[in-house]
C-alpha cells in the first residue's frame, strides 16, 4: 500500500530522516511510534505531499483514496451529522448529480453506482460512528458551531472514518476522546477493512488494534510484524543480540591488534601480522543499539504537613452560572490518595477538576479544604497560561528571582526540558515540551495534591513511563482524569465515576468498569437492556472480583519481592563497582558474588512465577 524509499528530509538544518525506507503492506494496521518531536507528523505530511522530500520517495498504490484528519475542524451552520455525510465525496458528488441528470442512461449510471457503494445506509453508518464518538441523536442534528474545539475534532474524525480512505492516516486519534470512545476506536480499527496507519503512544489501543509497527528511531524507520508488547520485547532481545555482537567482534579485533603490535617489527613475524591486519579490516563490529534519551519527571514533595482529610465534600453541587452541573458530592480525599476519576465525556469530570482546584465556586453544600493545603491543576486549557513569547527559563526566573542562572537550569533539567530547549520560544516548543514545562510548573512550591486532566496527550510512550514513576514517588494525593489505561492502572488504586449529574466511587477495577462500558453500549444498541439484567451484571462482577482476589494478589506479591530483589542487586553490583572494595577482604569479595547469584536465581524464579500468574489471570480474565 505504501512504500518508502531512501527518504531524506531535513527542516532548519535540522535531519528528520536520513535514507529511511520502509513497506507498509495492504490490509495492515500499523501503528507508528518514536519520541515526540522526531518527525512522526511531518512523515504524514510528507506522504500526503503537503511538503517534499529533499530526496527518496513515498510512493501510494495507484487509485488509493489517502483519507487523514481534517487540520481544521468544521465550524458552520452545517448539522454535525450533515458534515459527516458530505466526507464521502463520491455520493455527495452523484447525489447532487442526481437531482439535474436528464439523461435516462447517466441517471441509471448514478443510481447503479449509488446502489454499489450502499448509498441507502450512508446516514445509518454516519450516525453510528458518531455514536460511538459520543454523539447521541440531538447532537447529531445540532450545527458544529456550537460545539467546542474538542467535540469539533471528533467531528473531523468521525468524517474520515466514514469515508472509508484506502489509506488511513491517524495521528493520535484518542487525544480528544474519553474511555468510552477509545475503546470505540479501538474495535473499530480492529476490523477496519483498509490499511490504518496510525500515530499515537497509546499503548492499550497500539495493542489491540492495530498489528505491527513502524518505530522512527535515529532517523530511521523499522517495520516489526505484532503489537505493542511484541515490538517492545523483538526490539530488547534485537539490541542485546546486537551488542553482544558487538562486544564480540570488539574483543576479536583487539585480541589480533594486540598480535600485531607485539610481532609487526620482528621479520619472522612479518607476514604473519599483516594477515591480522587485513582480518582486523575486514571485521566490521555492528553499531552500538541504544535507547534514545528520555528525560524524567521530578515532582516537587509536598512542602507541609498534610491534613486529615484534605478535602471533605457534603452534598455539594456546581455548575457555571445558573446551570447546575454536578450535585449531592459527597466525598473525601485523604494524604496519598490515588483517584481515577472516570466517566463519558459531558458529566462533569473537568467541571469537579475545577471545584477541587478553586477555579469555580461551590453552588450548594459544604467544600472544606485543609490549611494551607496548596492544589495544583494541570488541563489542557491551562496551556494558555504559558507566555508564548517567554522561554522556559524567564517562566522559571519569576519563580526563582532571588537564584542564579544555574539553579534556574537545575530546575529546569529535573521538569524533563534539555539544555538547548530552555531558550526557546514556549509557542515554539513541542506539546510534550509545553506539558513538562506547566507540570512543573504548577508543582514548583511542593503542592499537596496534583489533579491531572488528560496530562498524556502530548507525551510519547517512555515519557508516560516517566510520569508513572514521578506520580508513584510523589507523596501527595492524586486525582486523574484520563482516557490513558496504562496511566490509570500504574498509578491510582480507586475509581470515581462522573454519572447521573453526580461523583460517587465506583465498586470495581478498570477491566470491570470497561467491559460494563461495552456491555452498556451493545445492550443500546440492542433497545436497552432491564434493569434486572443491570442488576444480575453488577452481582456477577462482583462474584468475578472475589473469585479472582487471590491471584491478583499473589501477582502483587510476586512484583514486590521482584522490586526487593532487584533493589538487593544493584546495591551489591554498586559495592563491586567500588574499586577499594578489592583492596579489602577476599571473604567479603567471596560473599558478595554468592549474594548476587543467589539474589539472581531467586529473581528469575520468582520472574517466572510472576509470568505464570499473569497468564493464568489474562486467560481468566477472557474466559
Amino acid at each position: 500500500m505504501l512504500t518508502i524509499s531512501n527518504l531524506t528530509y531535513r527542516i532548519q538544518g535540522r535531519e528528520l530522516f536520513e535514507d529511511a525506507s520502509v513497506v507498509i503492506p495492504t490490509g495492515s494496521k500499523t501503528g507508528f511510534v518514536g519520541k515526540n518531536g522526531t518527525g512522526k507528523t511531518t512523515l504524514f505530511h510528507l506522504i500526503q505531499g503537503h511538503i517534499g522530500a529533499d530526496s527518496g520517495s513515498t510512493e501510494v498504490n495507484k487509485k488509493a483514496r489517502i483519507g487523514a484528519v481534517a487540520q481544521e475542524a468544521p465550524a458552520g451552520n452545517e448539522t454535525v451529522l450533515e458534515v459527516v455525510l458530505a466526507a464521502d465525496k463520491e455520493r455527495t458528488a452523484l447525489m447532487a448529480e442526481a437531482e439535474t441528470a436528464t439523461d435516462p442512461d447517466r441517471i441509471g449510471e448514478i443510481y447503479t453506482r449509488l446502489a454499489d457503494i450502499d448509498a441507502h445506509t450512508a446516514e445509518a453508518r454516519a450516525s453510528s460512528i458518531l455514536k460511538g464518538l459520543g454523539f447521541e441523536q440531538d447532537r447529531q442534528n445540532g450545527p458544529t458551531h456550537e460545539l467546542s474545539g474538542g467535540w469539533r475534532m471528533r467531528v473531523a474524525l468521525a468524517a474520515v472514518l466514514f469515508s472509508q480512505p484506502d489509506l488511513l492516516l491517524l495521528d493520535e486519534p484518542t487525544n480528544y476522546l474519553d474511555l468510552e470512545g477509545t475503546l470505540w476506536l479501538e474495535k473499530y480499527l480492529a476490523t477496519y477493512p483498509y490499511t490504518v496507519f496510525m500515530i499515537s503512544h497509546d499503548r492499550d489501543l497500539l495493542n489491540k488494534a492495530v498489528n505491527s509497527i513502524v518505530h522512527l528511531e535515529h532517523r530511521k524507520l523499522t517495520f516489526y510484524k505484532g503489537n505493542y508488547d511484541t515490538f517492545e520485547t523483538t526490539r530488547r532481545m534485537q539490541m542485546e543480540l546486537n551488542n553482544k555482537s558487538r562486544e564480540k567482534t570488539l574483543d576479536q579485533i583487539a585480541h589480533l591488534q594486540k598480535f600485531v603490535d607485539r610481532f609487526k617489527a620482528k621479520a619472522t613475524k612479518a607476514k604473519q601480522a599483516q594477515a591480522r591486519v587485513k582480518m582486523i579490516e575486514k571485521l566490521r563490529p555492528p553499531e552500538a543499539m541504544f535507547d534514545e534519551y528520555a528525560a524524567p519527571f521530578r515532582f516537587q514533595q509536598p512542602k507541609v504537613d498534610l491534613p486529615t482529610p484534605m478535602v471533605t465534600l457534603d452534598k455539594v453541587a456546581a455548575g457555571y452560572g445558573e446551570k447546575i452541573i454536578l450535585r449531592n458530592i459527597t466525598q473525601r480525599i485523604d494524604p496519598e490518595d490515588r483517584i481515577a476519576l472516570v466517566g463519558v465525556n459531558g458529566n462533569g469530570k473537568s467541571t469537579f477538576a475545577k471545584l477541587l482546584a478553586g477555579d469555580i465556586e461551590a453552588m450548594g453544600g459544604t467544600l472544606r479544604t485543609g490549611k494551607k493545603l496548596e492544589i495544583a491543576h494541570f488541563a489542557q486549557h491551562q496551556m494558555d497560561k504559558l507566555k508564548p513569547e517567554w522561554t522556559p527559563l524567564e517562566h522559571v526566573a519569576e519563580l526563582m528571582p532571588l537564584d542564579n542562572e544555574t539553579k534556574r537550569r537545575s530546575r529546569l533539567n529535573q521538569m524533563g526540558l534539555t539544555t538547548n530547549r530552555m531558550d526557546t520560544k514556549a509557542k515554539n516548543l513541542s506539546g510534550g515540551e509545553r506539558a513538562r514545562l506547566l507540570m512543573g510548573l504548577i508543582t514548583f512550591n511542593g503542592p499537596g495534591m496534583m489533579i491531572l486532566d488528560e496530562p498524556t496527550n502530548h507525551l510519547d510512550i517512555d515519557s508516560r513511563d516517566a510520569l508513572v514513576h514521578a506520580l508513584n514517588d510523589y507523596e501527595g494525593a492524586v486525582l486523574i482524569i484520563s482516557h490513558d489505561r496504562h496511566l490509570i492502572e500504574a498509578t491510582c488504586d480507586t475509581l470515581w465515576i462522573a454519572e447521573g449529574g453526580t461523583i460517587r466511587e465506583l465498586d470495581e477495577d478498570l477491566d470491570s468498569y470497561q467491559r460494563n462500558l461495552t456491555s452498556t453500549r451493545d445492550s443500546k444498541g440492542g433497545g436497552g437492556g432491564a434493569k434486572g439484567d443491570r442488576k444480575l451484571s453488577k452481582q456477577e462482577a462482583a462474584a468475578r472480583r472475589a473469585e479472582l482476589a487471590p491471584l491478583k494478589a499473589s501477582i502483587k506479591d510476586a512484583e514486590t519481592k521482584m522490586t526487593r530483589l532487584r533493589t538487593e542487586i544493584e546495591k551489591i553490583e554498586a559495592l563491586l563497582a567500588d574499586p577499594k572494595v578489592y583492596n579489602g577482604p577476599a571473604d567479603r569479595l567471596i560473599a558478595l558474588g554468592k549474594d548476587k547469584a543467589r539474589y539472581g536465581t531467586e529473581l528469575d524464579s520468582t520472574e517466572e512465577r510472576w509470568l505464570e500468574l499473569s497468564t493464568e489471570l489474562e486467560d481468566a480474565e477472557r474466559a
